[in-house]
């Protein structure tokens, strides 16, 4: 089946969870109300539905390839990214001043997981190169920003992380790759790099790639990693591609999902040393890494949530088509002989599971580009301060809880199709497969886990954990209030959710220091139940605005979904809430009970 992007729900939840409007009043939005988001949701939608979507398979058919130093991409795709870069839509979220449109998150987002729905092959080019302009907008020097944001904000060229090596892993304290400082102020980088995601691609003019590295006689470790910007043509005075610089694609990987994305390794200073400029200062390359990465953990979890969507829309299209067997109530509604699967109760289980679960993610995704946005733009420096908060406590339950929720959709999508969805033409295997790598790149589901542990919960001895939980109960009491079946049931799981997140709250904050292993022995269950939480907390906040417009007459369809499809994710999904908590808090020793030579 066709893609059909869910325009009508992202403007749900910008709306009634992430008070767009509320953020039209800060005066960087002052543009950007309700009406101009349906514009370029609408906008977007079309160049994902027509142009980008139906490359996807076609990606996965006939993959990128190297050949003799280059890389070419799958056809249609270099057609494909012109159009979306003439189309503004590399810019949309970056400065006015470099070219872009300066739209909230809150949209880029929404516009985000439609082009990754799309192809999500095609969409990691683009999340590279937002991850890069952040970077250097942050700790760019003004050369850099002048010479090179216009051409990565307008698309004309593209941007890259270069992070790890073969020897290091996620252990970026291994990184051997170095700088040797040059009487012009520039360096000559040598070493190599992997796993660099449209290191090597023919769809625009110029690569930027920003590159860890040591320079010479820097401390060991993390502390002696600095950044450094090394593009793949030289740039001239007048702002025009020219030399070859010495930073050259060798292979490039063959991979069991996103096939059509080129995943390269790159050799940097093989014929004299790459020429690179420092960003920022020396040995803080790490510190200003993490601006990328925390911008591309954001976006992986939308990808997540992206890819779930696409493998639910084909799933539930399969289930109304597909005919067999008698539905088991007797139903006569197919005459009594063999009816659409979705006839059946647990087909009908599956596809909700789907449903809710990428549901609640968007929504906690929404929240939380909108909370990025209160954080940048705020005249309130205290109410800046606060969101910024609970955007970083939120960006490892996007990145870990979302790429894990499209694993569990993709599954199921496959298994609606029963035995097709385990031939390749129903298309179904693809998701499963391009969704693997999202739990693992930007740092695997443990890496945010260690994080959510470490920084956001051991850290303050997990207050401000405990006031996530807060808010949750704020939402409680406005369930309370109301009397329908549906406002109740979700009352009773959220409550029992939030009460089992807080006990292991209480553990980790209490262990994470005291005794490591088993604070984080606990650390991705405990991600699941976080994530799990803030989802269902926001699919509980969105059943109560559907109850007040469906009261109203407003849009009984949608409304009706909705309020149905919250009521599942709390019986079926918040009630793995207490399992998790018995695990982490009571489970602990088991974890590392059994001798190291066992194994």
């Amino acid at each position: 089946m066709t893609y059909r992007a869910p325009v009508k729900d992202l403007m749900f939840n910008m709306q009634a969870l992430a008070d767009l409007p509320a953020l039209n009043k800060i005066p960087a939005f002052a543009d950007f109300d309700l009406d101009t988001a349906q514009a370029v949701l609408e906008e977007c939608a079309k160049l994902c539905e027509d142009v980008i979507a139906p490359l996807n398979w076609e990606g996965d058919k006939n993959p990128s390839y190297w050949k003799d130093g280059q890389v070419f991409t799958t056809p249609g795709f270099k057609e494909a990214f012109k159009q979306f870069a003439e189309g503004g839509w590399q810019g949309l979220q970056h400065p006015d001043e470099f070219g872009g449109q300066g739209l909230p998150k809150t949209i880029g987002a929404a516009c985000g997981e439609m082009i990754n729905s799309a192809n999500v092959s095609f969409a990691l080019c683009p999340l590279l190169t937002d991850g890069a302009i952040e970077a250097l907008l942050t700790a760019g020097s003004d050369e850099q920003k002048s010479v090179y944001l216009p051409k990565l904000v307008d698309g004309s060229w593209t941007g890259t992380m270069n992070l790890t090596e073969p020897q290091a892993g996620s252990d970026l304290a291994q990184v051997r790759t170095r700088a040797e400082p040059q009487a012009d102020g520039t360096y000559k980088i040598f070493g190599t790099k992997i796993f660099i995601t449209y290191g090597e691609h023919d769809m625009a003019e110029n690569i930027v790639h920003l590159v860890l590295a040591r320079v010479v006689g820097a401390p060991e470790g993390v502390k002696g990693i600095s950044l450094f910007l090394v593009p793949k043509f030289m740039v001239n005075a007048d702002g025009s591609v020219g030399a070859r610089n010495d930073a050259h694609c060798v292979s490039i990987e063959h991979k069991m999902g996103i096939k059509a994305s080129p995943t390269a390794v790159l050799q940097f200073g093989d014929h004299g040393g790459a020429v690179g400029t420092l960003i920022g200062e020396e040995n803080r390359g790490l510190e200003y890494m993490f601006i990328m990465m925390n911008a591309a953990r954001f976006g992986v979890g939308v990808q997540g949530i992206a890819v779930a969507e696409r493998s639910y829309q084909k799933a539930a299209s399969f289930a109304r088509d597909r005919v067999q067997s008698r539905p088991v109530d007797g139903s006569t509604a197919a005459g009594g002989g063999a009816a659409p699967i979705l006839h059946h109760p647990d087909v009908r289980r599956m596809l909700m599971t789907m449903r809710a679960l990428t549901e609640g993610c968007r929504a906690m995704s929404s929240v939380a580009a909108s909370a990025y946005d209160t954080a940048h733009h705020h005249a309130d420096a205290a109410v800046a301060k606060q969101a910024q908060t609970f955007y970083e406590f939120l960006v490892p339950l996007v990145k870990g809880y979302s790429t894990e929720m499209s694993l569990e959709v993709t599954d199921l999508g496959v298994q609606v199709h029963g035995g097709m969805g385990f031939i390749e033409e129903t298309g179904a295997a693809q998701h499963y497969r391009d969704a693997k790598i999202l739990t693992i790149y930007e740092g695997t589901t443990a890496i945010q886990a260690n994080d959510l542990v470490g920084r956001k919960t051991g850290r303050d001895g997990g207050a401000f954990a405990r006031s996530v939980a807060g808010l949750v109960e704020a939402t409680e009491a406005q369930l309370a209030a109301r009397d329908s079946a549906a406002a109740r049931s979700v009352l009773k799981r959220l409550s029992a959710a939030r009460l089992a997140y807080l006990d292991v709250v209480d553990f980790i904050a209490a262990n994470s220091r005291s005794n490591p292993n088993a604070a984080y022995a606990g650390s991705v269950p405990y991600l699941m139940l976080a994530g799990n939480l803030v989802a269902g907390w926001q699919l509980a906040r969105s059943l109560m605005v559907a109850e007040d417009h469906l009261a109203a007459g407003n849009d009984a369809a949608f409304m009706s979904a909705k309020i149905a499809t919250a009521r599942f994710y709390a019986e079926h999904i918040l009630s793995r809430a207490g399992g998790l908590r018995d695990a982490i808090v009571e489970g602990a020793d088991s974890v590392t009970a059994m001798s190291l030579d066992a194994f």
